[in-house]
């Protein structure tokens, strides 16, 4: 069974905590701490399988949990470290917070291997705590505690063209004809459960399509199996609008396409505003001469930027320019995959208190000056190219009470804000 969705419970492992012991040996009376540290516990680390393609096996196991470390030793022996948990993941798997939904990380493009939560270090031994005064320390550290996550997995398939329309308009026979893929096809509704990928070779230069299964009024609201696989055209970069211009089944084509980019739009707005052409596939049932659906076709949608390609996925006819103007358009368009940047950050608390910051005004420069390890991490683990970065940094400041820091010290717009070695200009 096709599954490209699932919840999952991952945990990394404790620190070992460090050991309280003394030496203990022949003509030594007094022996000094000789506790040892505790071992580091292990890492939840997700790597891209590129023999998956599916998240089934997420179906049967649903909690995953790195080893604690071991507890420290005597003679200043150290605890073993847990050993890492590594869980497979197909390419184009989207990792969630579970309750807010937001990104962890997408494990596309050149994201092979990442540590998502890592394992508490292990505690001091109390041979570490020995001084001139205190020559018998009786105490340890602790280990660092497990981080642990609920997490939602979404595979979003990686494609630079998107396959859309109806059910039954022949979108599978029009990918076992360009592609290497082979679908099952039969004459019937919903026969597509599993979005099919494909390669278009045009002489070096193909693109990988996808044939998403056929959608149906309300997809975009969870009705049928659209919403499920809606998801799955987020990456691409053009849409191949599928109708059945024949009208087989005595559908409207040109309503049937409102119909599919509402729910487009419905699902995501940019998805709906991507570029698009209209294949009105079987063309081979028409009589001579008989060419009015195409007509009208033409006439609706050719003003608004969206050329009509008449073909035959049985015989092939009119494919070869769908596809060339296909490729014409992803060549205009940027060549970088579509990532999901990350929103969320399971390695610090933006709210911790035992992180400091502080936030003061350099007379000598005329600058305000934020610093401190939370910060530090901040800036570390954001994107400030980028506009979702940007926003993350801005609710930041926000949330942690800064702003209102920086206008209690008399802050005006225009002012210049420094961290760590990067500026910027204060505006409300």
């Amino acid at each position: 069974m096709f599954a490209d969705r699932a919840t999952i419970y991952v945990k990394s492992g404790k620190g070992g905590d460090g050991h309280v012991s003394f030496r203990r040996e022949k003509f030594v009376a007094n022996g000094g701490p000789d506790g040892g540290d505790g071992g580091k516990g292990g890492d939840v680390i997700f790597v891209v399988d590129e023999g998956l393609n599916t998240l089934t096996d997420f179906r049967h196991i649903r909690k995953y949990q790195a080893e604690n470390g071991e507890e420290g030793g005597k003679k200043n022996c150290r605890g073993k470290n847990g050993a890492d948990i590594v869980i497979k993941v197909p390419e184009g798997t989207v990792i969630k917070e579970a309750d807010s939904g937001k990104v962890i990380t997408d494990m596309s493009g050149d994201n092979k291997r990442v540590i998502l939560l890592k394992g508490g270090r292990g505690g001091n031994g109390n041979q570490h705590y020995a001084t001139p005064t205190m020559q018998v320390p009786r105490y340890a550290q602790p280990g660092q505690p497990a981080k642990e996550l609920t997490l939602t997995l979404e595979l979003k398939v990686i494609a630079d063209v998107g396959l859309v329309g109806f059910p039954n308009v022949g979108k599978s026979t029009f990918l076992s004809r360009v592609t290497n893929a082979r679908p099952k096809i039969a004459n019937y509704h919903f026969t597509t459960l599993n979005p099919n990928l494909g390669v278009v070779d045009m002489d070096g230069n193909g693109f990988v399509i996808a044939d998403i299964p056929g959608l149906i009024e309300g997809a975009s609201e969870g009705v049928g199996l659209g919403y499920e696989f809606l998801r799955h055209i987020e990456r691409t970069k053009v849409l191949i609008h599928m109708v059945d211009a024949a009208g087989t089944e005595g559908r409207d084509p040109i309503e049937d396409i409102y119909a599919i980019n509402k729910e487009l739009g419905a699902y995501n707005p940019e998805i709906a505003a991507r570029p698009q052409v209209i294949a009105a596939n079987k063309i081979d049932m028409f009589y001579e001469g008989e060419n009015e659906t195409i007509e009208k076709l033409r006439r609706e949608f050719e003003g608004k930027g969206i050329m009509v390609f008449p073909i035959s996925a049985v015989s092939g006819k009119g494919v070869k320019e769908l596809l060339y103007k296909v490729r014409g358009m992803l060549d205009e368009l940027d060549t970088k995959p579509v990532i999901f940047e990350q929103e969320y950050f399971p390695e610090w608390d933006l709210k911790s208190a035992d992180e400091p910051y502080t936030v003061v005004y350099d007379e000598k420069e005329d600058e305000y000056v934020i610093e401190g390890p939370r910060i530090e991490k901040m800036l570390g683990y954001t994107n400030l190219e980028s506009e979702k970065g940007f926003t993350f940094f801005q609710n930041f400041l926000k949330d942690n009470g800064i702003l209102e820091e920086l206008e209690a010290l008399g802050i005006e717009e225009g002012d210049t804000v420094r961290m760590y070695g990067l500026s910027f200009d204060y505006y409300k």
